[in-house]
Formats: C-alpha cells, structure tokens, sequence
C-alpha cells in the first residue's frame, strides 16, 4: 500500500517530471516564426508604427505563451493556465481570420490589398498572418488536453480586443488627419466611415469574436484528447499548452 503523502507536502515533489520534448521542440518552433516576422517588420517598417497593429500585438503574445510553454514542456513543469492559452490562441484565431476574410479579400470593402507585397514584407506578413495562425490552432488540437476552457473565459478575452478597439480609436483621434496609419485598419477609419459606421463594425465584429470565443470553449468541452494516441507527450489530464 502506497502511504499517504505528509502534510503540505506537493505530488509534484514525489512524482517524477515527466517531459514533453516534442511539444516543447513544435512550441519552440512557432515562437520563432512569430518573433522572426515581428523582428522583420521592425526592420523594414516604421519601428513606432508597427507595434500599434494587433497583428504585431496577437503575435507577440502568442510568442510569450509559446516560448514559456515550451520551456515548461521541455523541463517536464506543469502547463500553463487554460485560460492564457486559450485567450492567445483566440487572438492568433482572430487575426488569422480577420486578415484572410476582410483585409486580403477585395470584396470585404475594407481591403489592404492594394500595395503588393514582396521579399522580407511577403515573408512576415505570411508568418504572421497565415503560419502562426495554423501552427496555433495544430497545437492546440493536437498537443492540448481537452476540458481545461471555461463559458466565462469567452468574455474575459474580449477585454483585450475591446481595450484595442479604444486605443486605435483615441490614437486617431489624437493624431493629425495627415498622419501615417492614422487608423490602423479600414473598418476603424473615422474619417472614412464615421464614428457611427465604427461603431457598426466594432459591433460586428465583436459579436463576432465572442461567437468564435464561445465555439473555441464549447469545441474543447467535446473534442478527443488527440495525444492518446500514438507517442504521449503530455501527461494525462493536464490543461492548456504544455
């Protein structure tokens, strides 16, 4: 009979760590494809301009959850909270989207389509829009233990998207109407639309981010724990990126 650990004593100080290279090694990878298209777009673009795109903001908190989850992985740690991966992978989520659905699509009226893009600017942009994206969503599908998501959380990570919203639009309003990406979007220019025309998209939109907030939640409630299968690399249970 296995006796019962003495008080105030932890499991994780008797149970050996167990190591999660491969999803350590995938992590690590995707942290690099997002700070290489952040670091190119420093380089070629306006280093004061780019930041304020959430694009360069989803990305560079996807960077932060995957380079620590990678190291938490790596060293056999616990994952981290379901509610921080869940909320960048919903912003990477939104980004992707948004990008490929609106920005790069003609017929969206709100398309960033007309300058094209070549050499270092073709390779982040693909980085940041397309690989990040999709290397988010694998992580999560397939080295994510599923149930870790809560109803509330789908609110919560709306904050983040509704504080951007606040910022792009004082920052217009505070910057001349000459000024360089004034408005870093089409759907966020006043000048162009109207505080009323913005306020019709920031609703769209938002309903739509919590409409995706709320399948990513319910999706993980039913979705297979995919890393039973085959070579395990997380254990049993756990929750979030690992």
């Amino acid at each position: 009979m296995i006796a019962p650990l003495p008080p105030g004593v932890p499991a994780a100080a008797v149970v050996p760590p167990r190591r999660r290279p491969y999803a350590a090694v995938f992590r690590a990878l995707l942290c690099a494809a997002a700070v290489t298209g952040i670091v190119i777009d420093m380089t070629v673009g306006d280093p004061l301009q780019v930041p304020i795109y959430f694009t360069i903001q989803s990305n560079a908190l996807l960077a932060l959850a995957l380079g620590w989850s990678a190291h938490r992985a790596w060293t056999g740690r616990p994952p981290l909270s379901p509610r921080i991966t869940g909320g960048t992978f919903l912003f990477i989520a939104i980004t992707g989207l948004v990008y490929h659905l609106i920005l790069a699509n003609d017929s969206s009226g709100f398309s960033m389509t007309g300058d094209a893009l070549s050499g270092w600017r073709a390779l982040s942009n693909q980085l940041l829009h397309t690989v990040t994206p999709i290397g988010a969503a694998l992580d999560w599908f397939l080295l994510t233990a599923p149930g870790g998501l809560l109803f509330r959380y789908a609110a919560q990570w709306l904050l983040y998207p509704a504080a951007y919203f606040a910022f792009a639009l004082i920052r217009g309003a505070l910057l001349s109407p000459d000024a360089a990406a004034r408005y870093p979007y089409p759907f966020l220019d006043v000048t162009a639309h109207g505080y009323a025309g913005i306020a019709m998209n920031a609703l769209v939109l938002g309903l739509a981010f919590y409409a995706l907030a709320i399948g990513l939640v319910a999706l993980d409630r039913v979705r297979p724990d995919l890393r039973r299968h085959g070579n395990r690399i997380s254990p049993e249970r756990a929750g979030g990126l690992k």
